[in-house]
């Protein structure tokens, strides 16, 4: 059952808490491997929609024209205001909230939290430390054609996508090949990982990179 997901989650907003707490205040300001966002206003993503009205979004969404996308970036961006113990104790506190995205689930809200979590410790030189059975259910659900707005079909489409530290695999085709951490950031759109990649489908991947 998707339920099953949420003591994974709540472990993964947890460890999150725990890596904010740790930070300097030059490494919550140390641009992240999410688009424009500092480390900082990633830990705002992650907590915005713990702790606020779904009616906080409406004003910034009319204001954006609509675009839900950009509507969350600035709410995240307002979040992220918040003093760095205050973003982590709201993990913390909510840490077992039930927060559930449209379309894409709990799912999509454990996968978040890790390449988010990623997001913020390669910049940083952080160790990954990620867990295997989460990464399994999250490679599994970047793979199976739900995650929307998560990974680019036409990217992926007729590879092999092959994880060498958990014994997973998925697709068929020219692979792919990489640990779970390299998994997670490639299916994901974040280039950084291609050089730690090997095997006959990276040139084909790498090519279809917008330049």
């Amino acid at each position: 059952m998707e339920t099953d997901l949420l003591p994974m989650i709540a472990a993964e907003r947890r460890r999150t808490a725990d890596l904010i707490d740790s930070l300097t205040p030059a490494q919550l300001d140390t641009p992240s491997l999410c688009g424009s966002w500092t480390v900082r206003e990633v830990a705002g993503h992650l907590v915005s929609p713990l702790v606020g009205s779904p009616w906080a979004l409406l004003p910034l969404v009319v204001r954006a024209g609509f675009r839900l996308h950009v509507a969350n970036a600035r709410l995240a961006q307002q979040v992220a205001r918040r003093p760095a113990a205050e973003l982590a104790a709201a993990l913390r506190e909510h840490a077992e909230h039930r927060f559930r995205p449209p379309v894409v689930g709990y799912f999509g809200q454990l996968t978040d939290l890790q390449v988010h979590g990623l997001d913020i410790r390669r910049p940083l030189g952080l160790p990954a430390d990620l867990d295997p059975d989460r990464v399994r259910t999250s490679l599994d659900f970047l793979t199976g054609g739900r995650a929307v707005g998560f990974v680019d079909r036409r990217r992926v489409a007729g590879l092999r996508f092959e994880a060498t530290d958990l014994g997973w695999a998925s697709g068929a085709g020219p692979v792919v090949r990489g640990t779970g951490e390299a998994m997670l950031l490639t299916l994901t759109g974040r280039r950084v990982a291609l050089p730690e990649l090997e095997g006959d489908g990276v040139t084909v991947l790498a090519g279809r990179w917008p330049r």
